[in-house]
């Protein structure tokens, strides 16, 4: 009921006032700051310009950089020819051409249709086998092989609908540079499938989606369901939930996607929750900071991300940043 006069009645404006205040206060509870990495004028320091090198890393997901071999020779499709198994007691089982060169795939392509995502620029570091005249490995379904155009014309050849290449740093047989490179290039296994060693026994069937392990120096930290070290950037923000790593940094340090709260060991649920990010993605958090994987990390154990850039550190269980400075 209103007053002759319009205005809310003094007593309802004071209701309505608390129980936005306590909706507040509870939010901000659940999504509690370090307040150390917020500005004095409570402005998100992380929007501020990144010192030279922006504490990101280098790499744009495409493996590109100002080093990388951009010769004509190097930047034509080649034929495959009869392809080879190559057994790589690092990488596993890797399909190679007929000269015994990794073949590689690029996890920004598809398979389902086959799609090349890889640009003229790209095709300089990452040339595209030639579908011509390719033969599958012995012991290999031949169906596998098929073909897609990639962006320079060339009919590339694809295993299982995945378009392959070649490293232009590889300088012969037996060389994989090109492994892990940017976080989305990587051996190709004879079935098109990313290369990987046999890991039978070494690991539970259905690990959880995010748990912890104890690190010898570390202490207590993340990991992911492939038993790859979870990190946090400090130069987010946990409430406003906001990742400030996006673009080239996304690529280096991509965002941990959702995972279910039942399929989590040992991690602190208060402040778990999902974030929208600004690239259209979601990210996973805990304590409502996001969560990220490092690109340079190749195997399970890796932590070669923490402190990187004075930046970036492992994840403990309640989402604090281990080992950064107070």
């Amino acid at each position: 009921m209103r007053h002759p006069s319009g205005r809310a009645p003094r007593a309802g404006r004071s209701a309505s006032l608390v129980a936005t205040a306590a909706a507040l206060l509870a939010l901000t509870t659940a999504c509690g700051q370090e307040q150390g990495e917020q500005s004095p004028n409570g402005q998100n320091v992380g929007n501020e310009a990144p010192a030279k090198g922006g504490g990101y890393g280098a790499g744009d997901g495409y493996g590109a950089d100002s080093g990388a071999a951009d010769k004509d020779a190097a930047a034509k499709a080649k034929p495959a020819g009869q392809l080879a198994v190559w057994d790589s007691k690092k990488l596993g089982e890797v399909v190679t051409d007929s000269a015994g060169r990794t073949l590689y795939r690029f996890d920004k392509d598809t398979a389902q249709p086959p799609r090349s995502t890889c640009d003229a620029a790209c095709l300089k570091t990452w040339p595209a086998v030639a579908a011509s005249g390719a033969k599958a490995a012995p012991g290999v379904d031949g169906s596998l092989l098929g073909e897609v155009t990639a962006a320079d014309g060339t009919k590339q050849l694809t295993i299982d609908g995945w378009p392959v290449y070649r490293y232009a740093k590889d300088a012969g047989p037996g060389e994989a540079k090109g492994q892990g490179v940017g976080g989305t290039w990587y051996a190709a296994a004879p079935d098109g499938k990313k290369a990987s060693p046999a890991t039978a026994g070494t690991a539970p069937a259905d690990p959880a989606g995010l748990s912890t392990r104890k690190d010898p120096e570390l202490g207590e930290i993340v990991v992911d369901k492939n038993g790859m070290t979870v990190y946090r950037f400090t130069k987010d923000s946990a409430w406003p939930i906001k990742s400030n790593c996006v673009g080239a940094c996304a690529e280096k340090w991509p965002a941990v996607a959702p995972v279910d709260k039942a399929d989590t060991e040992g991690i602190k649920t208060k402040g778990y929750m999902t974030y929208d990010r600004p690239d259209g993605g979601k990210q996973q958090t805990i304590g409502c900071w996001p969560l990220y994987t490092f690109a340079g990390d190749k195997k399970p154990g890796d932590t070669n991300g923490q402190g990187v850039g004075g930046t970036w550190y492992a994840a403990s269980p309640d989402g604090k940043a281990v080992g950064a400075p107070k």
